[in-house]
Parts: structure tokens; C-alpha cells; sequence
């Protein structure tokens, strides 16, 4: 993995949680706030049953379908790669290498700093079990059980997404 910014990867945060709790608007409450203040940030998000990015009638589709498996579209203001082949988080944080912070939404074994979503009582078993927990996002009627839980966590409330952003940001200034 190549990288830049003197031996240093950007700042990778992971967002994870059961299905349904929140992940992606937390995600995107936190990216608005991170780029609002001027950090370049990219994300990669975890899709446990597929996806499709390319539909009929579009050239990229037409090569796929004729056989290419891997195809790169190239606009003057963005980029896209699509490949028939299934890339491993590592390989894909190499490729962001460049930017100041990595939002990822899943992986939720991946060995980085991690806030977890609590939606339910069944979901604070993640703090307990996942690694490089630093932090759980909590909705309302779970924040205090989830103090009581883990002393010293760091908890917020699904309301309160600027602090979330803040605590990231300041862990980018420690990158920079």
C-alpha cells in the first residue's frame, strides 16, 4: 500500500452497527460537517447483499456486458472504476491514501477507531465484542444504560452528530 502525507494514512473511522440503526445518516450528518470545515474526506461502505451501479443503456453497462471486467469512466470532475471482482478493505484504503480522513460504514471487525450505533438493548453487545471501540452513538432511552455499561465511553445521542464530527476532527489534526 503506497503512502503519502510523510508514512502517514489518513485518519479511518468506522461506523458500524446492526442493520437499521442509523449508520448512513450518522455517516452523512458527520461527511457534511468534515467537509463544511474544509477536510477532504472519501468513504467506503460495506454492502452485505450486493449492488448494482451501472444500468442498462449506459456504455459503461454495454462493455460489461460484452465481457469487460474491469471498465473506468473519466469525466474533467470525477472518476468511477467498476470491476467484476470484490476488493478488500486494506486495497481500498490504499486507493484513498491521499485524503484527510476515511469514513467506513461496516467492516465491523477491521482493527480501527469505531463509533457503534445502539438503537436496542440487543445492540450493546458490540461494544463488548468489537475491537477499537471509541466510542457508541445511542438512541434516545440507551445513552445512560451504555454509560453504565462501559465506564468512560465516549457516548453520544443520535442528535448530537457535530460531536461526533468534532471528536474526528480533532483526531485529523493528530494525523496532519
Amino acid at each position: 500500500m503506497k503512502l503519502d502525507r510523510k508514512g502517514k494514512l489518513p485518519f479511518i473511522c468506522q461506523i458500524v452497527g446492526y442493520k437499521n440503526t442509523g449508520k448512513t445518516t450518522l455517516l452523512a450528518s458527520i461527511l457534511g460537517i468534515l467537509t463544511a470545515g474544509g477536510h477532504r474526506v472519501a468513504v467506503i461502505k460495506h454492502d452485505a447483499h450486493g449492488f448494482e451501479m451501472d444500468h442498462p443503456g449506459t456504455d459503461t453497462y454495454k462493455h460489461r456486458e460484452a465481457g469487460a471486467e474491469g471498465i473506468a469512466i473519466v469525466s474533467a470532475g470525477r472518476t468511477a472504476v467498476l470491476e467484476e471482482r470484490a476488493a478488500g478493505l486494506y486495497e481500498l484504503i490504499g486507493r484513498f491514501d491521499t485524503y484527510d480522513c476515511i469514513l467506513i460504514e461496516g467492516f465491523k471487525e477491521a482493527p480501527f477507531p469505531k463509533l457503534v450505533m445502539v438503537k436496542e438493548a440487543g445492540d450493546t453487545g458490540l461494544l463488548d465484542r468489537l475491537p477499537c471501540v471509541a466510542g457508541a452513538v445511542c438512541w434516545p432511552g440507551m445513552k445512560k444504560q451504555v454509560q453504565q455499561q462501559i465506564a468512560g465511553l465516549t457516548v453520544y445521542g443520535t442528535e448530537e452528530a457535530e460531536h461526533a464530527a468534532r471528536w474526528i476532527e480533532e483526531q485529523i489534526k493528530g494525523y496532519a
